[in-house]
């Protein structure tokens, strides 16, 4: 039901499906609705394998008339908690009748589990259903029948021991906060019941948290939600989650703790090293956890003091077990990860002075800590250790250290000059009181020394570990993203030593040895992008400067032309120029000056590009030296804060374009010899290098730093050799291919909008089945869900119906001078009436858009229509009739009005007043024809095929 068929136009597929929504879907579930009621009536055979089946069937197609894509959103599945369900308004009685509800509960109880699960499934859609579709009243019946259906599920909780059905009553109670307000909820008069019996059943989930650990999310999501509502609630209800939110914390850390011992002992999976999930729990505890937070916090200091006593003991301790060191270890983990989550928790609920001592008084202990392990490295580490490390120092830097708290945040030295401090600033005040005594943190100067400190010993003490390495870089990356913070942190000594030391010695982790996989090498462009950012800030004009702190990479670039000539050592020069080509494109990044980017193009040029063009030559077919070549170059040709603008008399902005038509012809043509690839190697060993390319050739032709007619008048071929492997990588690719990719797409249809806008001349050129090939990827991107593509296949549409319409407009004023203009203009014209159906397609797609869907971008659609329709008045009398005539006598008058009204006041012209005009009414008629079109219940469906 509702199955996509990507050989139809997805165009083609949402009017079947509204059709089919309109005309049989309703049928369909009262169908399966009384069917299921009649095994209610009689007991299932629970022995007969053929009656199960039958019931798991009905349940599936209920599920599936539920889930099925009502509006032509193919929301994506993955955002589960997010989703609301788009009911049609005629199925409202329905969903009305308690009968129904009653149902699915019935059968969640009377089921064995397989068949149980499905029940709860379509509750879950149930409890999904959007708001508008009932009345205030209504809406309060309904939600009370689901709390009863809740309290009934959990007096009675045999059934939820079945990991399936636990799952899908998880994922219902998140559903259930998604689409009810806090304030509706208190008001059943079930709820205090409810609630406490939902606290409990959570409780006893943490506590179990070996049974469904993938499900915990969901019930983390109802707690969140349900708390970061509590501001907003109006009732006089207790909502009881200051009695509750604090157990749930309670129950989160305490079972975490004590998962550590039996993940150690029995060998079983550790959940933190499944950093992702941990993340988003901890995520969503941050707001729970700050609801009562003096429990919390004084919970997590005793904790905190207790195991770190602990672990101190064992580590003085000559006979200590490892056994009892990694449960420690592991129990360290958890707290610093929780320590870090409720400091974090202060951006998400209302916080007090006191709570800002509190997360003063948590913060030492975990600086502290960070003291004792760093001075025992390299023996004693602990890489769970170190993630969390670094989970605490971001939420800190998030909460009390960023740019937004810098006004208010000239935080004492003394304690005793706290009277003097301004009002605002006593928060940040609060934190730093109690770190001030313990460890001489007086404010966040002092934390970000911290922080550098901590940095540099990560990258030279955890070379080899990459999990801790990246999440190091990407901390020192956030960190030299605000300017305040950077004038800052240029003063700290540990950034000095690295701006003058990147080199593998001090970091090993720069190096390339075998040791270090080539995926490793992406971390360095983050270190590379920080690290100039710091250079930025006292850089100015000084070159010698910007030489000395290029002068690792200098001495690498040597290596490499050394090796080059002498032919030996292959493998290392590869690895060598993997590591170069994505430390530069960090570096690229960071430049957004004409100067500093002029440094870095004249240190490239002329001498270190061509090595770049060799490596594509020699290793086309290993996309993990191409790939990171090509992104250094698309980085280049973007010219971001116009800093490609080079002086004019500087030749350097067509002398880059040669560089990257040199590497882009290349990596075209040797790309083409591969041949046809599998469906698993097509993408990472061809399409993702065409789509950089692309990105390169896009940034360069809009970038505005190169005039491209110089090229043909001093006949240079760099600009046409680009441009004929834009057309042959193009040729090498599917239609399917093109869209299925988003990257791909994405990087192509923005090219082609460049194409079209400013080197018509190009495209008119093209060969009859290149230029089709053009147009039909024009039209199929068209109708895709992606608006960056449809808007970009909607404007270079725009530009090609134009220049057609105007060089008809020309016919037969053709002075001398226009005459090659004219040629172009009449192949343009010849091919398209050789091809009618091509435009014709294109309005009538355009048109089904704008009539039958929801559609994003009406302005990109309206702007090529008018063109269209002035193109081909005649096709577009069709079209109107074909609508008009489809529809029952009392609308056909309405919709001509309409398309009469969509053309009023509209000229013979594109001028942008007349294309406006032409918008405005378009709106209007949208609006109007919808109406016209609205169907009541049974009759009959109003889509029109205007694809056929």
């Amino acid at each position: 039901m509702n199955l996509v068929d990507y050989s139809r136009p997805s165009a083609k597929h949402r009017k079947i499906a509204t059709s089919f929504r309109d005309t049989s879907l309703k049928d369909i579930l009262v169908l399966a609705c009384s069917l299921l009621k009649e095994v209610l009536a009689k007991p299932l055979n629970l022995q007969d394998q053929g009656q199960q089946n039958l019931v798991m069937q009905v349940l599936k197609l209920v599920l599936n008339c539920l889930n099925f894509d009502f509006i032509g959103s193919s929301a994506d599945e993955s955002a589960d908690d997010l989703c609301t369900v788009q009911i049609p308004t005629t199925w409202r009685t329905i969903f009305l009748e308690p009968e129904t509800l009653d149902l699915f509960f019935n059968l969640y109880h009377s089921l064995p589990p397989l068949l149980s699960q499905l029940a709860l499934s379509c509750l879950v859609q149930f409890a999904s259903t959007r708001r508008s579709l009932f009345s205030s009243p209504e809406r309060a019946k309904y939600l009370g029948n689901l709390i009863k259906g809740v309290k009934r599920i959990l007096e009675n909780p045999q059934g939820l021991s079945d990991p399936g059905n636990y799952h899908e009553f998880c994922r219902f109670l998140a559903r259930l906060k998604t689409n009810y307000q806090l304030g509706e909820l208190v008001m059943v008069k079930e709820y205090p019941e409810v609630i406490r019996l939902i606290a409990n059943f959570t409780i006893t989930s943490l506590q179990h948290w070996e049974f469904a650990p993938n499900s915990v999310h969901y019930l983390l999501t109802l707690w969140q939600r349900m708390v970061a509502s509590v501001p907003f609630v109006k009732s006089t209800e207790p909502h009881l989650l200051d009695t509750y939110a604090p157990e749930i914390t309670e129950a989160f850390i305490t079972s975490r703790l004590e998962s550590v011992a039996i993940v150690v002992r029995d060998n079983l999976d550790d959940p933190l090293d499944d950093t992702a999930t941990v993340f988003q729990q901890l995520e969503q505890l941050c707001t729970v956890s700050r609801c009562e937070y003096e429990k919390t916090c004084a919970l997590l200091i005793q904790l905190f003091d207790q195991n770190a006593q602990n672990y101190q003991k064992l580590l003085h301790s000559a006979s200590g077990l490892s056994m009892d060191m990694a449960i420690q270890e592991g129990r360290l983990a958890w707290l610093v990860y929780l320590v870090g989550t409720v400091v974090g928790g202060r951006l998400t609920y209302t916080s007090t002075d006191e709570h800002d001592a509190m997360d003063g008084e948590l913060s030492c202990r975990v600086f502290q800590l960070i003291s004792l392990m760093d001075t025992g490295l390299p023996q004693c580490s602990n890489e769970k250790v170190e993630l969390a490390i670094l989970w605490f120092l971001d939420q800190f830097r998030k909460t009390y250290v960023g740019d937004q708290l810098q006004r208010t945040s000239k935080v004492v030295r003394l304690r005793s000059d706290v009277s003097r401090v301004p009002e605002k600033a006593w928060k940040i005040v609060k934190v730093y009181a109690r770190m001030s005594e313990v460890l001489g943190i007086t404010d966040d100067n002092h934390v970000l020394e911290t922080f550098m400190t901590k940095i540099v010993t990560n990258l030279k003490y955890w070379g080899r570990c990459e999990p801790v390495i990246s999440r190091t870089l990407q901390f020192l990356n956030d960190l030299s993203v605000g300017y305040i913070l950077l004038k800052k942190l240029v003063k700290i000594d540990a950034v000095k030593f690295m701006l003058k030391n990147h080199t593998s010695e001090h970091f090993p982790f720069l190096g390339i040895s075998d040791s270090y996989s080539l995926s490793d090498f992406r971390c360095r462009t983050t270190f590379y992008t920080a690290l100039t950012r710091l250079l930025m800030v006292d850089l100015g004009e000084d070159e010698d400067e910007f030489e000395n702190f290029m002068l690792p990479l200098t001495v690498s670039f040597e290596t490499v032309l050394q090796i080059f000539n002498n032919n030996f050592k292959q493998e290392d020069v590869k690895r060598m120029l993997i590591g170069l080509a994505r430390d530069l494109r960090g570096i690229a990044f960071a430049l957004n000056t004409k100067t500093s980017y002029t440094m870095l193009f004249d240190w490239m040029y002329p001498t270190y590009l061509p090595i770049l063009q060799r490596a594509i030559e020699q290793w086309y077919g290993e996309p993990a030296c191409t790939t990171p070549i090509l992104k250094l170059m698309a980085e280049l040709m973007q010219n971001r804060s116009q800093r490609l603008n080079f002086d004019v008399s500087s030749p350097n902005g067509i002398l880059l374009f040669r560089e990257a038509s040199k590497m882009i012809c290349t990596y075209g043509n040797q790309i083409l010899s591969l041949g046809s690839l599998s469906k698993d190697q097509i993408y990472p060993m061809k399409l993702k290098g065409i789509s950089i390319c692309y990105s390169a050739l896009k940034s360069a032709l809009c970038g505005n730093y190169v005039s491209f007619g110089v090229f043909k008048l001093y006949g240079d071929n760099h600009f046409d050799n680009v441009l004929q492997a834009f057309v042959k990588m193009l040729l090498s690719v599917s239609h399917s291919d093109l869209l299925q990719y988003r990257k791909l797409s994405q990087s192509y249809y923005p090219l082609l909008e460049c194409l079209t806008q400013d080197h018509m001349s190009f495209i008119t050129n093209l060969e009859p089945p290149v230029l089709l090939y053009v147009l039909t990827s024009i039209s199929e991107g068209l109708t895709t869900l992606d608006t960056v593509v449809s808007s970009s296949c909607c404007t270079s549409l725009d530009y090609i119906v134009t220049y057609l319409f105007k060089h008809i407009a020309k016919e037969g004023k053709k002075p001398l001078r226009c005459r090659e203009a004219a040629q172009a203009g009449q192949r343009l014209l010849h091919f398209m009436q050789q091809n009618p159906d091509v435009l014709q397609q294109m309005t009538s797609v355009l048109m089904n858009t704008i009539v039958f869907e929801d559609c994003r971008n009406q302005w990109s659609v309206s702007r090529p229509l008018l063109g269209l329709i002035l193109l081909d008045e005649k096709h577009f009398s069709e079209l109107r009739a074909s609508l008009i005539n489809s529809q029952p006598l009392p609308k056909q008058e309405v919709l001509a009005q309409c398309f009469r009204n969509l053309m009023e006041g509209v000229e013979q012209n594109l001028s942008v007043k007349n294309r406006d005009r032409f918008t405005q009414n378009l709106s209007v008629f949208r609006r109007d024809v919808a109406e016209a079109l609205r169907c009541d219940g049974s009759t009959e469906s109003c889509s029109l095929d205007m694809m056929s």
